[in-house]
């Protein structure tokens, strides 16, 4: 074997060596397999009802979760639109739901649940309102070894800061939504 290809090899073995002990030194999904979140009003990848957007009630769809990991101490919940014009808009921010829930009921929040601040500049549910097209909605549930002691003007950024190496599961809906 040449050097050239020697070093060549060996540099691609430090490579991959650095990769595989970053993997493990990350702490963001174990590796447990997904999170699960549904919604019994539309499936993944299709059509939000208007009842739960701007045109209609404008209330959260009702969200069902499972396979909640048993080291989990807390959910959280992001709701974004990343085809906003102006870029990625928050609808909602949510955390320190029990680990125990099975189902976030359509316009509440659980009892236990802390809301942030919405690019609606509010606390609370946005349902999607895109200007123009077809948006997509995604609904990212997280699972975290940890509660987290976070005030109500959270916003999405710090929430995404405060989960850092806490996740322990994660899973995702996408709902698409386009104004009549």
């Amino acid at each position: 074997m040449s050097l050239s290809l020697t070093r060549a090899l060996a540099g691609s073995l430090v490579c991959a060596a650095i990769i595989f002990a970053l993997q493990f030194m990350s702490r963001e999904v174990t590796g447990m397999g997904p999170l699960l979140i549904s919604s019994p009003v539309f499936k993944h990848n299709q059509i939000i009802p208007s009842k739960y957007t701007c045109d209609g009630a404008d209330v959260n769809p009702p969200l069902l979760i499972g396979d909640t990991p048993p080291e989990a101490k807390s959910l959280a919940l992001i709701v974004d639109d990343p085809d906003a014009p102006a870029g990625t808009w928050v609808h909602w921010v949510l955390w320190n739901i029990a680990p125990k829930t099975t189902e976030i009921r359509e316009g509440s929040v659980p009892s236990s649940a802390q809301q942030g601040m919405s690019d609606f500049r509010k606390h609370g549910y946005g349902g999607p309102c895109p200007p123009s097209g077809t948006h997509r909605y995604f609904f990212k549930l997280y699972a975290l070894d940890t509660t987290l002691n976070l005030g109500p003007e959270t916003t999405k950024a710090a929430l995404e800061r405060a989960i850092k190496g806490h996740i322990v599961a994660q899973g995702e809906l996408i709902g698409l939504y386009r104004r009549k």
